[in-house]
């Protein structure tokens, strides 16, 4: 019997769904990181201009396929048309590989949190605790049980009373939060000179590799091309105007990258002066540096365990869209009920996530193609299957079913005035930009390129 699909209950529901799903760790750590490293305030005007071009193309598309379908990413490229069915499932591919590993990372927020709130917080900041954490076998899959549990017991009661309700909770504490810190850092002696390069746009740093880090960081930042767009667009009613609320979502997952720059970048220059090695990327910003910073304030004890409390919201955020958009996929391939699919994407994950939590440890010298497990899985996914997924999304919209298709499901609840644009971004400049980030995430994930 087809099972009757679930909606979300209202607009602010969506939204605050879909932009719990946008706003991850690629806001909080990546974002600052690239801003730092781009030139500040050029990179953050080159990402503005992206998001409202670009970004909202693409986003605007994917909830448009899902609300037109009322199917998940594979059903609903299946229903418009049989031969691109594969696009659905490289698409499902996506959130798939990705779920293990980031649940394995916010297993180590989660460690970080609570050694903030037991009085830890001087210890975080020695040289070697990060390592020496990571470097371990059971505590860290611990905490990354702890963290896709979570996930996953929120996804079991379904859209409306486990996504929706928890968005509505977390994003609002997660915009205050962010807020606090973001204000509180640029009040840092020193911090002025952080804030001005975060903000002020120079145009000498303009560059081509600044475009690039740019549209790659939207694809990390708006969750397009794994599927969860067009899922939870195929959970949104059809009088809900799409366009309003792709806005809407931009504000938000723009508006929070905007103040985790803020927060992070001129505490950085404040404990550095900003140096290169203390805006280092990824794990050593967020799990190596931030601690130091901390360490280094006034009431830095509580200042972190806000942050790692908001970073907690915001990774929770994202892994609950990714693992709703595998739940989807399985539900509408399987006809299966929640609870058992989730048992099922709980387990998968389990044992895709523990070699990417031992990588860093005990199977450290264990290597695919050169990468970590963890480092690995990210790049297939993020630098790989996600722009692959994007350009045969374009070229799908734009030359198979045609645009028109989802302007007329768009009007269904509104005009589209930005129809036209939409037309011309879809078929010729969104897939230009796409092949442009492959070629350059590929070479400079093999080092022969610097982005």
């Amino acid at each position: 019997m087809e099972q009757k699909r679930s909606n979300f209950s209202g607009k602010l529901g969506f939204v605050l769904a879909t932009a719990g799903s946008a706003v991850g760790l690629g806001n909080i750590w990546r974002f600052p990181y690239l801003a730092a490293k781009h030139g500040g305030g050029m990179f953050l005007l080159t990402y503005l201009i992206l998001v409202l071009t670009f970004g909202f193309t693409l986003a605007c598309t994917e909830i448009l396929i899902g609300r037109k379908t009322g199917q998940s990413a594979v059903k609903a490229f299946n229903t418009l048309n049989k031969k691109w069915s594969f696009v659905g499932w490289l698409a499902a591919i996506v959130p798939i590989i990705i779920l293990p590993y980031y649940s394995v990372i916010g297993g180590w927020i989660f460690k970080y949190l609570f050694a903030f709130a037991s009085g830890q917080a001087t210890a975080t900041a020695g040289d070697g605790y990060f390592t020496g954490f990571i470097d371990k076998i059971y505590e860290p899959i611990g905490w990354f049980l702890l963290f896709i549990g979570i996930t996953a017991l929120i996804v079991l009661f379904g859209v409306e009373k486990g996504i929706e309700k928890a968005s509505k909770i977390m994003m609002p504490v997660l915009v205050v939060l962010t807020l606090f810190i973001a204000i509180y850092s640029a009040c840092m002696p020193g911090a002025l000179k952080g804030v001005l390069y975060y903000i002020t746009p120079d145009f000498s740093h303009f560059s081509v590799t600044t475009v690039l880090a740019a549209l790659g960081q939207l694809f990390y930042s708006m969750s397009l091309a794994m599927g969860i767009m067009i899922t939870y667009g195929s959970y949104m009613k059809k009088d809900f105007n799409v366009v309003s609320s792709v806005h809407q979502v931009e504000i938000f997952d723009t508006g929070i990258a905007f103040l985790a720059g803020l927060m992070i970048v001129p505490a950085v220059f404040s404990f550095s002066g900003g140096s290169e090695d203390a805006l280092s990327k990824g794990p050593s910003l967020m799990f190596i540096t931030l601690p130091k910073v901390f360490q280094s304030m006034p009431g830095g004890t509580i200042i972190g365990i806000i942050f790692f409390l908001m970073v907690l919201f915001a990774a929770l955020t994202s892994s609950i869209s990714l693992m709703e958009t595998v739940v989807s996929v399985i539900q509408d391939k399987f006809k299966l009920n929640r609870k058992v699919t989730c048992l099922i994407v709980f387990t998968g994950s389990v044992i895709l996530g523990i070699p990417s939590s031992l990588g860093n440890g005990v199977w450290e010298s264990i290597k695919i193609f050169g990468f970590a497990f963890l480092d690995f899985f990210d790049f297939i996914s993020n630098s790989v299957l996600m722009p692959i997924v994007a350009l045969l999304t374009c070229v799908f919209v734009g030359y198979i079913i045609k645009p028109k298709t989802l302007i007329e499901e768009a009007e269904i609840s509104a005009e589209f005035k930005g129809k036209k644009f939409f037309s011309v971004v879809i078929r010729y400049i969104a897939p230009i930009c796409i092949i442009l980030i492959l070629g350059f995430s590929v070479l400079e994930a093999f080092g022969i390129i610097k982005v």
